[in-house]
């Protein structure tokens, strides 16, 4: 069963190299080794504790830490499934979790910047191309999904 909970800034270290370990053996399948190593510096335990300062972030858990996601509003960010989760419903749970809070906070879409290596992920639970951008970590899809609302007691859903 995955469990989903708020990040704590002692997680950051599992977390980094969480991130580090899903660039280095998935993501480096899309993106030259040069770009890999930006991301990784990118990702440090001390940049992390900062993000949870800036918007919610979330982890994964099993017996150990084996995904994160961060959220700012309808925004998704900073989407990782440890290697060996992948397939096994952690990022659906993830990005289930968000949306649900999203709709709950009154949002009526989500949205998402993806890499070549999640745009697929995205895609295959209903997130719709927007555009293309470029930025200093490569190609960005930025992706869109509806929200179905909450309804309150006695209103329809």
């Amino acid at each position: 069963m995955t469990r989903v909970r708020l990040f704590r800034r002692e997680d950051a270290p599992a977390v980094a190299e969480l991130i580090e370990r899903c660039l280095r053996e998935v993501n480096s399948r899309d993106y030259p080794a040069e770009l890999i190593e930006r991301m990784c510096a990118h990702f440090t335990t001390e940049r992390l504790a900062q993000l949870a300062v800036e918007r919610q972030v979330f982890v994964a858990e099993w017996d150990e830490v084996v995904g994160t996601v961060s959220r700012d509003g309808n925004k998704v960010f900073t989407m990782f499934v440890h290697p060996g989760a992948i397939g096994r419903g952690v990022g659906r749970r993830l990005i289930g979790h968000v949306e649900e809070l999203a709709a709950a906070d009154g949002f009526d879409h989500m949205e998402t910047g993806a890499s070549i290596t999640g745009h697929g992920f995205y895609r295959r639970l209903g997130y719709v191309d927007v555009r293309t951008s470029d930025t200093e970590f490569g190609l960005n899809h930025i992706l869109r999904k509806p929200l179905s609302r909450q309804g309150g007691p006695g209103e329809s859903a």
